[in-house]
């Protein structure tokens, strides 16, 4: 029993880590509807490990390091697959699959699509920072991979299912421009709100409370383009609540 107490948060770490690698594979495969359903569940387990970790009192640094090597994959080479797949993508209104993109690459020499892979660096660097970093209790210096995750590949689903954000999608340079604001925003300054609670106390959690009601309202009004208007919102709300976020 002290086997399965001791490793199972570990092993719902594990099941991130794998439903990141399908997500991936089913990017490349021209099936961004699986991806988003793998990145839901890695989103499901990333929040879990940490809650049964705490619930069964088997935090390890061994959990630690395992957390951070599954987000690398579900939340970090997945936006940076994203943006590749969508340099691959320009002037092409439909989902290519893996022969095409190879296809891309190896006849037209489409080589700028590997830029999208920075952001996928600026993660690993973002995750190793805030392992280092032990002011980030109740806050987040930067952009969290996750939410960094859900921008990207937000705004690429709703540009799939809805022709949304065309104007990103149908234009290198813009795609190039989003790479390097979303890696700029990973290792930011900026303090982004955590939902972790020093208090129980309304006053102390106004920051969290404007957020999940804005967050809400959003995704009833927009519905699927309204997942990267989420993180936009998170971000501008952050910014307003600064000096509260400590």
């Amino acid at each position: 029993m002290n086997f399965i107490k001791n490793n199972l948060a570990n092993a719902i770490t594990l099941g991130n880590l794998f439903s990141g690698c399908v997500g991936a594979v089913h990017l490349i495969l021209g099936d961004y509807q699986t991806t988003a359903i793998c990145i839901i569940l890695s989103l499901v387990l990333d929040f879990f490990d940490g809650f049964v970790a705490r619930a069964l009192k088997a935090n390890s640094n061994l959990g630690t390091q395992l957390d951070s090597l599954a987000d690398m994959v579900s939340f970090g080479l997945i936006p940076g697959l994203t943006i590749f797949v969508s340099l691959l993508e320009v002037e092409n209104s439909n989902s290519l699959n893996f022969i095409d993109y190879g296809y891309l690459l190896l006849k037209e020499q489409r080589w700028i699509s590997y830029f999208g892979f920075i952001i996928t660096l600026f993660s690993c660097l973002r995750l190793a920072i805030f392992n280092l970093d032990e002011d980030q209790k109740y806050y987040f210096k930067g952009l969290n991979t996750p939410s960094n995750t859900i921008l990207i590949f937000g705004l690429y689903l709703a540009h799939k299912e809805s022709s949304a954000f065309s104007f990103l999608f149908e234009n290198e340079s813009y795609l190039l421009i989003l790479t390097a604001i979303s890696s700029w925003l990973l290792i930011s300054p900026i303090k982004m709100i955590a939902m972790k609670f020093k208090s129980m106390k309304l006053q102390d959690n106004y920051p969290k409370v404007a957020l999940l009601i804005g967050a809400i309202l959003i995704l009833i009004i927009f519905k699927t383009v309204g997942i990267p208007l989420v993180i936009i919102y998170y971000i501008l709300i952050s910014i307003i609540f600064q000096k509260q976020l400590k």
